[in-house]
Parts: structure tokens; C-alpha cells; sequence
């Protein structure tokens, strides 16, 4: 079995119209911090984010953010976290959070979210990466995006084995069960590639 000692959460910035997916956000940062595994996101203090890091750090773990400088006030940056890396665009952010962690989650989250998803599942295809990817479907959040790849394999655009790429858990409680059932890999990157 592989060790993940880091995860990178991609989540809303934003407040869901949802409590649930607030509560969602705070008991898997929670996890985290008992777990002693280090959260890597975007550094913001709003939405999910804000409540992931806040749960991960009031667990007694420690969290890395990362935001560009563009964003800084926009998403108002956690200024209480571990380390918290202002970088110069959007780009070095999703490269950065990629390089800082052994594994990623994603939770509910807007269209951000769902480029750093797309983008995630789409590296590991092209064999730039081999770690894994947990896609949380939390009150089946995610349903349309899994059959929107559905659709995508049944018209002959996306392989079969697009299902291999990453694994869909619906229960907060199953992220880091699914995560230590990961049969040992090399969780290597070939950045030359990207």
C-alpha cells in the first residue's frame, strides 16, 4: 500500500446552498488533521475551502495553500495556514497543488472545480501521473458529471478505461478507507511532460 501523506481537496469557493455540503467540507478536513495528512488547496478562506482548512487546522493538522496574486484579495487568502504560496498565475497554482500532494479529493465546487477534475483525470490518461483520484459524490452531487462521461464513451470520444483513472465514494467516512486500499504505485510525475 502507498502512504498518502498529503491530498489536495478541490472544492467550491463559494457557499453552497446546501448545509450539508458545508458539514461535508468540515468533517473531511477533520479526518485530515486526525490523520496527520497534510491538506494542499487554494489557499482561500471562503466556501468549502475556507471550512476544509479551518477543520484540518483546528484538528491540529497543517495545510498548504496555494493562490495566484490575481486572487488574493478575490478569494480573501487564509492568512493562518502552514504555509500559504502567492504565485503569479492560475497555471503554476494547479501545477504547484499537483506537485505538494500524494493524492486528490474532490468535493461539490463550481466550474473551477470541475477544470482542476477534468484536468486531473486527464493527465493520469495521458500517463503524466498515477495518483489517485477520489471523486466525492456527496447526495450525488457529481451524478451528471458521470454520465456526461457516459455519454463521452458511449459516442467514441473517451475509452472504457477512463473508469480505472480515478474512484467515486459517496460517504466523507470512505475518502481515506479508499485512499489506504490503493495498491502500491509509483506516485511519480514526469513534469518534463507537462
Amino acid at each position: 500500500m502507498i502512504k498518502i501523506t498529503s491530498l489536495c481537496v478541490y472544492c467550491g469557493s463559494r457557499m453552497p446552498t446546501d448545509p450539508d455540503h458545508k458539514e461535508a467540507a468540515r468533517l473531511l478536513g477533520q479526518q485530515l488533521g486526525q490523520s496527520n495528512i497534510k491538506l494542499v488547496y487554494g489557499g482561500g478562506h471562503v466556501g468549502l475551502m475556507g471550512i476544509t482548512a479551518d477543520a484540518t487546522l483546528d484538528a491540529g493538522g497543517q495545510v498548504i495553500g496555494i493562490i495566484p496574486a490575481h486572487l488574493h484579495d478575490i478569494e480573501v487568502s487564509h492568512e493562518k495556514l502552514t504555509e500559504l504560496h502567492v504565485v503569479d498565475s492560475m497555471h503554476v497554482r494547479k501545477e504547484m497543488m499537483f506537485q505538494l500532494s500524494d493524492a486528490f479529493a474532490i468535493l461539490p465546487g463550481g466550474l473551477g472545480t470541475l477544470d482542476e477534475t477534468f484536468e486531473m483525470i486527464t493527465w493520469r490518461q495521458l500517463n503524466l501521473h498515477d495518483k489517485p483520484i477520489i471523486l466525492v459524490n456527496y447526495k450525488k452531487y457529481w451524478d451528471p458529471f458521470l454520465k456526461l462521461i457516459e455519454h463521452m464513451i458511449d459516442a467514441g470520444f473517451v475509452q472504457p478505461e477512463v473508469w480505472t483513472y480515478f474512484q467515486v465514494v459517496e460517504r466523507l467516512e470512505d475518502i481515506l478507507p479508499a485512499l489506504n486500499a490503493v495498491p502500491q504505485t509509483q506516485i511519480n510525475a514526469d513534469v518534463s511532460k507537462f
